[in-house]
């Protein structure tokens, strides 16, 4: 920034196993951006080194970071981030299109993913035909449907009410159970509660990194903290 430098993130070394759902917390300048950027391959560490699905991320130029961040990293977000004028079928089809995937195949792929969070009955609503939640399970279809290694959530519950953010977070549940890595960045502690870990940043370090109790059918319990310092490859 100038002349000055800012450090937003300093020492931070952490391993996320293949199948780990994690929450990201801290406040606004605590560098949890910058990790989540980090993490979804927008930008690079100029220390260190981040290695996403056995890959060592330095190494890839511009082309190649935008192959893994299109087949390795599903992306949600806060605002959605949908086609207005496009049906939910052609919102989750997109990320297969620039794939290079068949029609045929996009389709029925599309339409597997939207069934799994509970959209079979929406394939040709617009996102202004749709309800804030139903619009969000739509990006999450999207972020599902090319089997990235690692689903990485920015607040995806900060639009919606009560109801409609457990509803996603219910997806999510369903999702990690199922053997994909889920990693939210979140300012909420009720919606932490859901991860098995929670990793707490300030001012550019991990001051807290621990692991939930699961409950069957709720929110994981929180455990007795413990700090736990790794480094590895992060699946």
């Amino acid at each position: 920034m100038g002349e000055a430098e800012v450090r937003a993130l300093r020492g931070v070394s952490l391993t996320i196993e293949r199948g780990d759902y994690v929450a990201i917390m801290g406040a606004s300048g605590s560098g949890k951006s910058t990790l989540m950027n980090i993490l979804g391959c927008l930008d690079v560490p100029s220390k260190g080194w981040f290695w996403l699905d056995g890959v060592d991320v330095r190494t890839l130029d511009e082309a190649a970071l935008s192959r893994v961040r299109s087949r390795k990293i599903g992306f949600v977000f806060q605002s959605y981030n949908l086609i207005p004028r496009t049906t939910a079928l052609a919102n989750v089809e997109l990320p297969l299109a620039y794939a290079g995937i068949r029609p045929k195949e996009r389709r029925a792929r599309a339409i597997a993913a939207l069934e799994a969070v509970g959209l079979e009955t929406r394939l040709d609503h617009l996102p202004n035909e749709m309800s804030g939640g139903q619009q969000q399970r739509v990006a999450v279809a999207r972020a599902i449907v090319t089997n990235p290694a690692m689903i990485l959530a920015d607040e995806p519950t900060g639009n919606l009410d009560t109801s409609a953010a457990e509803d996603v977070m219910a997806i999510f549940n369903r999702l990690n159970a199922g053997g994909r890595t889920v990693v939210l960045i979140t300012h909420e502690a009720d919606i932490a509660e859901f991860a098995k870990r929670v990793i707490r940043l300030r001012d550019g370090e991990i001051v807290e990194d621990r692991r939930q109790a699961a409950v069957e059918g709720v929110p994981p319990r929180l455990a007795q903290s413990s700090t736990i310092r790794t480094a590895g490859a992060p699946s």
